[in-house]
């Protein structure tokens, strides 16, 4: 055999080598990447792994269960007297996984988030899908109002569009409220939640710029936790009484090395219902003006009365009482929904 048929086989099994080992290389890339978009493992979010905070849960369906081990969001129905509903019903079973990736991102149109319910073939709705399930219909449901405002028209048609594109990929059909209707039940919800809203605040002036890691530092030694992005005088439920902003941002905002002012601020339909709301504040104020040489005042910049402590609870008592009285206890999920 001659030098040149050796040089050519070896070239050969050379291009081979090559060709396999790219292949191999390509599959692995597939792989990795399906990986990242499908992780597997018991922590997995897209099978189920990540529940919601505690005493809290956030609008919308966003997770796909591999079995039926959690049970903790069926049963949940749309909230009639806060939400409109669009129904699609579809032609056959739809898989959970393909219901899933047609939804994913549909979370909220504009300002209003959105909460899915999918009905599976044993007529049971679920938050929630499941791998193992198929399901024969959903809803979409929309909260009518918050503090942005009423639902839109435009929110409105945003989400009548999703609807029927839904419908059209899985050969369903859509049915819901006239417009005009929703739009009117909108506008009452929100003029209601306009009248039992408040929010009641204190600021602290600070004698001077001081440096944030220092007032920080202060703020959390005289109690407050961190919670999300703020701090937050919490109450025994895990639900926060007050927070405290920094120059009007939460501490993870800022992002100077000085602040000249914090602010105690109630939300009131946020925080747990209290016979001592304003002057369980005002008491922590009045400790953090002590600890940084501050000056409370009220929301009016005045010097904050002693006297005024109990007055300004009674009131805010009975709006917690109100808000109770109209179905929205403050504090709950579907209060927490509304005044966001």
């Amino acid at each position: 055999m001659s030098e040149l048929q050796i040089g050519l086989i070896s070239l050969g099994i050379l291009l081979i080598i090559v060709v396999l080992c790219f292949n191999w290389w390509q599959d692995r890339r597939v792989r990795r990447r399906m990986q990242e978009q499908f992780p597997e493992g018991e922590h997995d979010p897209l099978m189920g792994g990540l529940a919601p905070a505690p005493g809290r849960r956030e609008p919308g369906l966003s997770t796909l269960a591999a079995n039926d081990s959690e049970q903790n969001e069926d049963g949940v129905e749309a909230d009639p007297a806060c939400e409109a509903v669009i129904d699609i019903s579809f032609a056959q079973p739809v898989p959970g996984r393909q219901l899933y990736e047609a939804i994913q991102g549909v979370n909220k149109v504009g300002s209003k988030p959105v909460r899915i319910f999918a009905a599976h073939e044993g007529n049971g709705h679920r938050l929630q899908l499941r791998e193992n399930e198929s399901y024969v219909s959903m809803q979409l449901a929309v909260l009518l109002a918050n503090r942005s405002g009423p639902l839109t028209d435009i929110e409105w048609s945003h989400l009548w569009t999703i609807a029927q594109s839904l419908a059209e990929r899985f050969e369903g059909a859509v049915e819901g409220p006239e417009q005009a209707r929703v739009l009117e039940r909108a506008k009452e919800l929100d003029s209601l939640c306009a009248g039992l809203d408040a929010q009641v605040g204190l600021a602290l002036r600070l004698k001077g710029t001081r440096a944030v890691a220092d007032v920080d530092r202060i703020v959390k030694e005289a109690g407050f936790l961190a919670y999300g992005r703020q701090l937050a005088w919490m109450s025994e439920s895990g639900v926060p009484r007050f927070t405290i902003l920094f120059d009007g941002l939460p501490i993870e905002d800022v992002q100077s090395a000085g602040v000249d002012r914090l602010d105690l601020l109630l939300d009131l339909p946020n925080s747990p219902a209290d016979e001592q709301a304003f002057s369980r504040m005002a008491s922590v104020g009045r400790d953090l003006a002590g600890r940084l040489d501050a000056e409370l005042v009220d929301d009016q910049g005045r010097p904050l009365s002693d006297g005024a402590d109990h007055a300004i609870d009674a009131q805010l008592f009975e709006l917690y009482a109100a808000l109770a009285g109209h179905g929205f206890p403050a504090s709950e999920a579907r209060t927490v929904r509304l005044f966001s």
